[in-house]
């Protein structure tokens, strides 16, 4: 089994088996392949653990429930995701969302912040930086149906220093760059992860004023620092405004623009 393929194996058996205790072994065996070579693959290609990549997925589906069901207990979903008791659960929830599930019940709506990865793209032994692509599918029918409404793209400068600091820096970085795109966002705009660093939101206007009115209220926050172990780091985030060009339709061709678009507002 080649590395991409055992590796789209890994992904599938792990999206199967979140709200179970998957373990790395049993994963691992469920690739033929042993537990260190999975590992490896995964540092490689997501720069964390299978069991990191567990927990924040987790996190995403646990985060999305207590959104959609208010109704629903903490520990409740806490069970529902592995975790026997609140504390074990508030624990990991705190760790991706930097909130507690009872403080995150209170935002206006649910962004996606850990989307499910995509495959790489491999090239020999090698692989290319689509290694770094989420799955957008979910919202698939609302860019192909907003296709005249302004997106704003953003991502984080110079997020690779930020990442030497900590891996926990750089996940608070590109938390807080969510944060600062919500905030800015209409009630009826979608906020988005499409890649490592890289967020859209989804307008529902046509308007280039109202978007533009967005990004400016992004870029009012840079410099402003996000504070890890006590040391402050200053945030900077590149923001443009783009719409997708007409007849923009396939899922490729939507993914490839909107990235270009974010190159183009560095």
């Amino acid at each position: 089994m080649g590395n991409m393929e055992l590796l789209a194996t890994a992904l599938e058996y792990l999206e199967n088996h979140l709200e179970e205790d998957v373990r790395t072994e049993a994963v691992a065996g469920a690739c033929y392949c042993s537990k260190s070579t999975l590992e490896k693959l995964f540092r490689c290609v997501m720069h964390i653990s299978v069991h990191d990549y567990v927990v924040r997925r987790r996190m995403m589906k646990a985060a999305k429930l207590l959104f959609a069901e208010p109704e629903a207990s903490v520990l409740a979903v806490a069970l529902q995701f592995g975790y026997s008791t609140n504390e074990s659960f508030t624990r990991a929830f705190k760790q991706v969302w930097n909130c507690n599930p009872s403080e995150f019940r209170g935002k206006t709506r649910f962004t996606e912040l850990y989307p499910r990865r995509l495959l790489p793209v491999e090239n020999g032994d090698e692989f290319m930086s689509s290694g770094k692509r989420v799955d957008i599918s979910e919202l698939y029918d609302l860019f192909v149906q907003r296709r005249g409404c302004y997106f704003v793209c953003s991502d984080i400068h110079h997020l690779m220093e930020i990442n030497d600091i900590s891996h926990k820096a750089g996940d608070l970085a590109i938390l807080t760059e969510l944060e600062r795109l919500d905030a800015a966002a209409g009630e009826e705009d979608v906020v988005f992860r499409i890649g490592a660093d890289e967020f859209v939101v989804v307008t529902n206007s046509t308007d280039i004023t109202y978007a533009e009115a967005i990004a400016e209220k992004v870029r009012a926050k840079n410099g402003e620092p996000i504070v890890f172990e006590g040391k402050e780091i200053p945030l900077i985030l590149y923001v443009g405004v783009t719409k997708l060009s007409e007849g923009v339709v396939r899922y490729n061709e939507l993914f490839t623009e909107l990235h270009q678009k974010i190159m183009e507002s560095k």
